[in-house]
């Protein structure tokens, strides 16, 4: 390494040990000096706001108008180069004139976090692996210390929260995740306001299980049985058991709390990663599909046991169907297809299939592809859903890891992460279910 090499990585790891003891109001400041130190001046933190629409600026205790330049505390995703950077998971120029200023996402794993703008005008800036390695370790930082700070919440939303959402939201895995075989994307809208539905994702080993819930009602009560619901799936989940003796425990927890008064329609599913075989059953929901090819849409069956809750002591069944490589697995709750606009007209399952068909064949990343999603479904029904509405989808690659030139624009990571970069982190698993 030269000699910038070495300071660069000196001060990385002095910003590590600073964190031990920072909080999220110091950590603006904190990156800021020691990013200064580097060679990167006027580094600030931008966050994504819950729906995805804006970028907020997390000002802490950080200088915010160097020689007297205006620092907006907020921009648009749509529109603006900032909103481009987070969208695509592009390190881009703040203008054509300048390499001094650049946008720089920000993300955790594959999950987008925001973006971080480093330089000011004039200044000497170079794009390179240090300045997204300096975006990474903010992102970990940014993980390590939003969960123990109301002002991360505080920032990122922009209207009141109902008290179910808010269970719902601490409750949830990370809206994005990947793995050199497998990538999942959700949403969950209302985002402020959803109930009763809830999507859960978890790892052991070669599977991967998923799990969709969808309460009854539209009240705290149904933010309470999803929770029930979930955390139940997870705790059954943990101590071996299989897809039906889980659905078994899920539906003997509600019936115990509620007495056969709430209840959860939910999929829950195995994904055996190096064969692709998936094992589902159905407890009332609607059935998951496959969008094979990017064209053809195959439509999965399974009988419906009663929703979960309901006591009535009906064993479901189990499915098991064989996705082929690049296959997108769709789970998703009747708030999307069957909200109507003010015409009448269902959104539906093709006009779920088709958006996602479309943008697929656009190149964009999967978790940009559903943040559009969305904008379309609340556009299309006004701005008002009378449902929670949520989409879970999967792809599956095969047997055999992504080249990691596909994972990063699958997921929006930067093109200055290096393939071997991605692939150290790879261990080749046989196909057969073996051992090595």
């Amino acid at each position: 390494m030269n000699g910038t090499e070495v300071a660069r990585a000196r001060v990385l790891g002095e910003l590590i040990a600073a964190s031990h003891l920072m909080t999220l109001e110091q950590l603006p400041g904190t990156v800021a000096s020691h990013a200064r130190r580097a060679g990167w001046p006027h580094v600030l933190i931008y966050l994504a706001d819950l729906r995805q629409e804006r970028l907020c600026l997390l000002a802490g205790n950080v200088e915010l108008s160097p020689g007297g330049v205006d620092v907006p505390s907020e921009l648009a995703v749509e529109g603006t180069v900032a909103g481009r950077a987070f969208q695509l998971g592009r390190i881009s120029p703040a203008s054509a004139s300048t390499t001094g200023q650049w946008w720089v996402p920000l993300l955790d794993g594959t999950e987008r976090l925001g973006v971080l703008r480093v330089g000011m005008p004039g200044a000497q800036v170079e794009a390179d692996d240090d300045l997204e390695r300096l975006a990474g370790l903010v992102a970990l930082l940014l993980e390590s210390k939003r969960g123990t700070s109301d002002l991360y919440s505080r920032l990122v939303r922009r209207r009141k929260m109902k008290v179910a959402a808010e269970m719902e939201w601490r409750l949830m895995p990370p809206r994005t995740f990947a793995t050199d075989r497998i990538l999942i994307s959700a949403v969950m809208e209302p985002a402020y306001q959803v109930s009763g539905d809830a999507f859960d994702y978890a790892l052991s080993g070669e599977t991967l299980h998923l799990s969709v819930f969808d309460a009854m009602g539209h009240d705290t009560a149904a933010g309470l049985t999803a929770n029930l619901a979930l955390a139940a799936a997870r705790v059954h989940r943990c101590q071996g058991s299989d897809l039906l003796q889980t659905a078994e425990g899920v539906g003997a927890a509600l019936t115990e709390q509620f007495a056969g008064s709430r209840y959860a329609t939910s999929l829950m599913a195995d994904l055996h990663l190096p064969t692709g075989v998936l094992t589902w059953t159905n407890y009332g929901h609607h059935p998951p599909v496959v969008i094979r090819g990017n064209r053809t849409v195959v439509h999965l069956s399974c009988p419906p046991a009663p929703p979960l809750g309901t006591g009535l002591g009906v064993r479901g069944a189990l499915r098991r169907d064989q996705l082929e490589p690049g296959d997108r697995l769709l789970f998703y709750t009747d708030g999307i297809t069957e909200a109507r606009n003010k015409e009448g007209q269902e959104f539906g399952l093709d006009g779920l299939t088709d958006f996602l068909i479309r943008h697929h064949a656009d190149g964009l990343p999967v978790p940009e592809t559903l943040r559009r999603l969305v904008e379309h479904h609340l556009a299309y029904h006004h701005g008002r859903l009378n449902d929670d509405a949520t989409v879970m989808l999967l792809e599956w690659h095969g047997p055999n890891p992504y080249q990691p030139a596909q994972l990063k624009a699958l997921t929006g990571l930067p093109p200055t992460i290096a393939a071997d970069t991605i692939a150290s982190a790879w261990v080749q698993q046989p196909t057969d279910g073996g051992t090595t």
